[in-house]
């Protein structure tokens, strides 16, 4: 009678060890039915389920493996799996599977607990858990620090939007970001990422910064925050607010230009996404002598924004039509996959505001990017932690990925 057996080994992690390992199971004929291997600071976790064949000796082999085992210092179990046990498992590889992202600046056993604890509590099985941060020096400031944990689950919540509901409650409380999307092939295969401009490649809203040099700050600024919020028509909100502008020089805009900051971790996402082969885009609802100042520096593909209208070298407080509003974006996106051939599971888009929940709903990765609290609630990925390069882990990337040539 063959004979099924879960074979564990723990112990300093030592080069060699598996193909001591595999060569004595070898001289045997077991088959590999599964296998494991995980190194957390130098120590090896290592799992092997055998299948050994009815007219071999289990104990032979088995014994062999102790032996080997006890000579590079490791520690050896060995668990019998029944035939039943071992078709429950097979079956449960038809289970669907999805990923839980945690970032933060720095990982805690509390954010664990409540994450892990969420998943069971919804019936998902944590298969594995990875680190996609980097190793971080114990001195590294808090701003600076980083810290990614994924979680590989499987199994089929009854109640996603209540899921997604718990996590969000919990990364507000904690202040965190977690993530939960499903694990498919368009997940390692996405290629086009579109990306809102202002309070998102930047840290300002082009258009506050100008009314300021305007002298209508305050009043444009409450206009902008509103319609960042869903409150107002995004549309309608942005021709009052320009109308404002009336009369600015144009001089203003070169000064204003000079001024805005980049996003935290703008500068790796756009390079690591351009070594990964993706096409970038930005569709704003911001100006496009802005944004192509971004296209340049961040190598970007495709800028779609809105044109000021200026004669005689004033602004008229009006844009050339049409307006990048909110279907203007999404219908944008729409027509770039198809222009790169790709399905709109392939893409990726980023935005704060209201105005960018349609384009965040039809892409494959709909990220709110230190959104509103609306935006926030209604996406259904968001990261407010981290920078922008964050968006990397939820592509299941790693930061040692970023070393390789």
């Amino acid at each position: 009678m063959r004979e099924i057996v879960l074979i564990n080994i723990t112990g300093e992690d030592r080069p060699g060890l598996t193909a001591a390992i595999m060569g004595v199971l070898s001289q045997t004929g077991v088959n590999v039915l599964d296998i494991g291997q995980a190194v957390i600071h130098d120590t090896l976790s290592f799992g092997i389920l055998v299948e050994i064949p009815q007219d071999k000796q289990a104990a032979d082999a088995l014994k062999d493996v102790l032996f080997t085992g006890y000579k590079m210092d490791q520690q050896v179990r060995f668990t019998p799996v029944s035939a039943q046990d071992y078709q429950n498992w097979v079956a449960g590889q038809g289970k669907s599977r999805y990923i839980v992202t945690l970032l933060t600046r720095k990982v805690t056993a509390e954010q664990l607990h409540r994450v892990s604890a969420i998943t069971a509590s919804y019936g998902l099985n944590i298969d594995h858990i990875d680190r996609l941060s980097g190793r971080m020096p114990l001195d590294t400031p808090a701003d600076q620090s980083k810290g990614c944990i994924e979680f590989s689950v499987r199994g089929e919540p009854e109640d996603v939007d209540a899921l997604r509901a718990e996590f969000l409650s919990v990364a507000q409380e904690l202040n965190v970001d977690i993530a939960f999307q499903r694990d498919t092939v368009f997940r390692r295969n996405r290629r086009l990422a579109v990306f809102d401009m202002d309070s998102t490649l930047i840290e300002a809203e082009v258009i506050d910064e100008l009314a300021k040099a305007a002298g209508v700050g305050e009043q444009v600024a409450a206009i902008t925050e509103r319609a960042m919020q869903g409150e107002l028509d995004f549309s309608a909100s942005f021709r009052e607010r320009l109308a404002l502008l009336e009369g600015l020089s144009e001089k203003v805009l070169q000064s204003v230009g000079d001024s805005l900051r980049l996003t935290e971790g703008a500068e790796t996402l756009f390079a690591e996404l351009k070594r990964l082969g993706y096409k970038t885009a930005i569709l704003s609802g911001g100006f496009t002598y802005f944004a192509k100042q971004l296209q340049a520096k961040l190598g970007i593909d495709y800028v779609y924004a809105n044109e000021l209208e200026i004669v005689d070298g004033k602004l008229t407080g009006r844009a050339i039509e049409p307006i990048v509003d909110a279907q203007r974006k999404a219908d944008l996106l729409k027509e770039l996959a198809e222009k790169e051939g790709l399905r709109l599971e392939q893409t990726i888009a980023v935005g704060d505001g209201a105005n960018d929940l349609p384009m965040l709903g039809l892409a494959g990765l709909g990220v709110a990017f230190r959104a509103k609290p609306m935006v926030k609630k209604s996406a259904r990925q968001a990261i407010s932690t981290l920078g922008l390069d964050g968006i990397l882990y939820l592509l299941g990337y790693r930061d040692r990925d970023g070393q390789e040539n």
